[in-house]
């Protein structure tokens, strides 16, 4: 039990934390216009155009806060709360994922790392909830042996897309400011706190996978054992 309260409760407790910042953060600076009245698409273009990339396409997607980078179709993935809105939360938002689009251009190495184990950490997400079915409701040590290969896996990925996730914030803040598109002590201040606060929601998911793998480790360390 105390293994678990350590290794699984504390993490969830930290992601609840974090999310806890992200939605009070957007909720507060999504309600803050941005000087520039520039929408989360007309940041992500202007950016994309003053870093010469022409081949990215900005679109608008369903989805609360699914803003995301696909480098696989290079389409810059906006939700329509930051495609069309002028607030601060959408133009840091926008220039975060924009900075993902510039990381893929210069070919980060960070990004391109988390780009080739992709299709291992989806192969080990399907596998999944038969090493959870398998290992511990039938009890089967093998699948519990798998799955802290599979956690492992999950780990990595999470701990690759730390680097990947700051870099790009950090490239936003810098951006933002050099092409005057937030200028104000306030506005670098709001989107230093937006974005700051959405970065917590990676550390916790890197926690939350390599507590798993800890906790899974304690159990086939406890069966080898009995």
């Amino acid at each position: 039990m105390t293994n678990w309260l350590l290794f699984i409760g504390v993490p969830l407790l930290l992601g609840l934390w974090a999310q806890m910042r992200v939605k009070s953060a957007f909720a507060k600076y999504s309600q803050v216009g941005s000087a520039s009245g520039m929408t989360g698409a007309d940041v992500a273009r202007d950016i994309l155009q003053a870093a010469q990339i022409q081949d990215v396409e900005v679109v608008r997607i369903d989805g609360w806060l699914g803003d995301h980078y696909d480098p696989t179709s290079k389409r810059l993935c906006l939700s329509s709360e930051t495609y069309d809105t002028p607030s601060l939360a959408a133009v840091g938002i926008a220039a975060h994922e924009t900075g993902h689009a510039i990381q893929h251009a210069k070919a980060y190495a960070p990004l391109q790392v988390r780009m080739a184990i992709v299709p291992i950490t989806q192969i080990a997400s399907q596998m999944l909830p038969f090493v959870i079915m398998g290992g511990f409701w039938f009890g089967i040590f093998g699948l519990l042996k798998l799955g802290v290969l599979v956690y492992l896996v999950l780990a990595a990925f999470q701990l690759i897309t730390l680097p990947v996730e700051y870099d790009a914030s950090r490239r936003a803040k810098i951006i933002l400011q050099q092409m005057g598109i937030i200028r104000s002590g306030e506005e670098i201040a709001g989107v230093n706190k937006m974005l700051n606060a959405a970065a917590l929601t990676y550390v916790a998911a890197f926690v939350a996978a390599l507590g798993n793998l800890l906790w899974l480790l304690s159990l086939v360390s406890g069966r080898r054992d009995d």
